[in-house]
């Protein structure tokens, strides 16, 4: 019975595999770069795709024909590499005002959503940038806290189980967007971000705002325009002011209107309250009164109210800073000086400063010849700043580095994993052999490992994965940062004490401790010793044989790293950890069926993929060669005459001789318990007998 049992594992086992190589046969697609016709499909009406400007970019045109906003690719201005090594590709369009209006995945090789979480969580994460603008302070997660109450700080939300991966999709569509905000838009964030004091009071009238310079005046006279345009084609174009050369031709005022108490020394009290309201609708508005008392005028006679001005321009710090029209009804009070007025707006989340120099430029434009005439133009500016008194400054938002934010987010849990690990490391440290001899022995370790595939596994998302190391080694060959390791703090603390581990023990703590899903396959196996199911021992020689498929499995990854590096999105699967662990057996019923039958086989043998196909333990095993002592005991009639540690090894660790073949020891103690035992270990029982006789 015991013998048809054990072929029919065999058997079902040689299904299983070739279903799995069939599985792993898949052909997979390799992600192009986008051309124009690419690019277009991502642009929505009432926008078309214009111009490319390079590195991945196109203007944006509106239904008027004018350059609306551009649209880029986020991989040649932020390649900044994901957990698969490659770096997240979105497309991203923006207004010429800096409002996001969609931000798309275009390819990744994130490999919690590469057959994982349903890719649909990515795509609704990069839409929740559409209508933010840039100058916005964007930041993943929840406020810690309390701290999000009344604060300036938009939250988006993350994906549970993928905090990591949508992190470096919101570092890269911010790297990228700024980058484009400083070469197109002329957006940098200023010295210091202000807003108008409503509260603060002082009585002030025209006067003072000019002594005060508060009011900046730039009058140019005929003689003036004429000196200007003089030598060019347009010196004769202007004879009306050549006959009265000391009358002006541009008499500018200009106020910064944003603060009430300056706003009621130019403005009637209907137009103050008027202003006021514009105000709380628009409050990143910055309101500024343009006076003029000559003949040039504010705007041309095309110039379409509600728009942008077609003869103004304001810079600041070298760079444009966009206007408005405001489209106020106003009316000046008597004593200011001027025949035409206007009130303008631009946004001081784009990085206007009032409290520091602005420069306003107005342009004067002449015309040369009656048939489509040449057109000839000369920029006259004004400096203006208001007082920093009537402002109130913001204190200036710094964002944590992206890994700062993700280990406060997590504090509670590495918390947690810290001192579970830290007591773990404890135990096989220093009161290994203590341990190892408790009564009730199995019944803690299987209560670790309880801890292990609940908290470490389920809560905390710590399975680690072959898929890190293969990043990490595409990082490398390609150049790239390895920052993306700090997304992820709790992997990151496990893989940096594996890490230590090697030293002390090889692959044993990983594999035999702190592995939810090898620890999911030792439940297993007592489940099966349980219901007493026929327990499969693997031939000797058949087990050397199989225990080097894993390194198959591995050079076969490392191979395609170099050659096939899309071919690991499907190879990588070979590992359950996704199904057991990250996503808890919610996946295609092919996948789950693979994981389920892997816990199943263990069930009659003993953690069989743990020792024959898992590409990690190959790896761990690897690095277990740093190991720098034999950290388990040995005696001299060990393997000769005993063979009682080789026979209770479910690992097969134990050579005939004796010997620990460690980088097949798991470190389950079981050898251990029976070599400090003295009714159990076989020299120590023939020794005591040979005391007492």
């Amino acid at each position: 019975m015991k013998d048809n049992f054990k072929l029919l594992t065999i058997r079902c086992m040689d299904v299983f595999f070739s279903m799995l190589i069939l599985l792993f046969s898949v052909a997979i697609g390799i992600a192009q770069e986008l051309d124009r016709e690419g690019a277009a499909a991502y642009i929505e009406p009432p926008y078309q795709l214009g111009k490319s400007f390079g590195i991945g970019g196109w203007e944006l045109i509106n239904l008027d024909g004018r350059v609306a906003g551009y649209a880029f690719e986020t991989l040649p201005l932020a390649p900044l590499p994901g957990f698969g090594g490659a770096p997240i590709n979105l497309f991203v369009s923006v207004t010429i005002e800096g409002r996001f209006i969609n931000a798309e995945i275009i390819s990744h090789n994130e490999p919690i959503f590469v057959s994982g979480l349903d890719e649909a969580l990515f795509h609704n994460f990069v839409t929740q940038y559409n209508g933010h603008s840039i100058t916005d302070t964007l930041v993943v997660g929840v406020p810690y806290g309390n701290k999000g109450a009344g604060s300036s700080l938009i939250y988006l939300k993350g994906v549970t189980k993928a905090t990591a991966s949508v992190r470096i999709a919101h570092e890269t569509i911010l790297a990228a967007a700024f980058k484009i905000a400083r070469d197109k838009l002329g957006i940098a964030g200023s010295i210091q971000k202000v807003r108008p004091n409503l509260e603060y009071k002082e009585r002030l009238n025209w006067n003072d705002l000019v002594e005060k310079g508060l009011a900046k005046r730039k009058l140019i006279t005929n003689a003036d325009a004429q000196n200007a345009f003089a030598g060019t084609l347009w010196q004769d174009d202007d004879p009306a002011g050549n006959k009265n050369p000391q009358d002006p031709f541009l008499d500018l005022w200009v106020v910064d209107i944003g603060v009430p108490a300056i706003a009621k020394a130019v403005l009637t009290p209907n137009s103050v309250e008027t202003l006021r309201k514009f105000q709380e609708i628009s409050d990143n508005d910055e309101p500024i009164l343009l006076i003029d008392n000559g003949r040039h005028g504010l705007v041309s006679k095309d110039f379409v109210r509600n728009t942008s001005p077609d003869l103004i321009s304001l810079k600041q710090g070298g760079l444009p800073i966009a206007l408005r029209d405001s489209d106020l009804e106003f009316e000046l009070l008597k004593g200011v000086p001027g025949n035409s007025a206007m009130i303008i707006r631009t946004d001081r989340r784009l990085g206007f400063d009032p409290t520091s120099d602005w420069n306003l430029t107005i342009r004067a434009v002449r015309e040369h010849g009656s048939f489509r005439p040449e057109i000839g133009t000369q920029d006259f500016t004004v400096t203006h700043k208001t007082d920093i008194k009537f402002y109130n400054i913001e204190e200036k938002y710094i964002p944590l580095a992206p890994w700062k934010q993700a280990g406060l987010q997590r504090l509670p849990d590495l918390a947690g994993v810290s001192l579970g690990i830290g007591l773990l490391f404890w135990l096989l440290f220093s009161k290994m052999s203590w341990l190892a001899s408790l009564k009730n022995y199995t019944p803690v370790r299987l209560s670790i490992l309880a801890f292990v595939i609940v908290f470490i596994g389920w809560w905390g998302q710590g399975q680690l994965s072959i898929a890190t190391a293969l990043g990490v080694v595409r990082g490398l060959l390609d150049g790239q940062s390895l920052s993306f390791l700090l997304y992820d703090p709790f992997s990151l603390l496990i893989w940096m004490v594996v890490i230590v581990s090697f030293f002390i023990w090889g692959r044993g703590l990983f594999c035999g401790w702190l592995c939810p899903f090898g620890a999911m396959q030792e439940f297993a196996h007592h489940i099966g010793r349980i219901l007493k199911l026929p327990q499969l021992e693997v031939p000797e020689a058949l087990d050397r044989i199989f225990s080097k498929l894993k390194y198959v499995v591995l050079a076969a990854m490392v191979g395609a790293l170099f050659f096939a590096p899309g071919l690991n999105d499907k190879l990588i699967e070979i590992e359950p950890f996704k199904t057991a662990v990250t996503t808890f057996f919610v996946r295609e019923w092919y996948y789950v069926a693979y994981a389920v039958g892997l816990l199943l086989i263990s069930m009659v043998l003993f953690k069989g993929f743990c020792r024959y196909l898992c590409p990690l333990g190959a790896f761990m095993a690897i690095g277990g060669l740093f190991r720098l002592n034999d950290w388990i005991e040995r005696r001299a009639e060990c393997g000769s005459p005993c063979q009682l540690c080789k026979v209770k090894c479910n690992y097969n660790a134990i050579k005939k001789t004796g010997e620990i073949k460690y980088s097949e020891c798991f470190q389950c103690l079981d050898c251990v318990t029976i070599f400090d035992d003295d009714k159990k270990c076989v020299p120590l029982i023939l020794q005591t007998k040979g005391r007492a006789r």
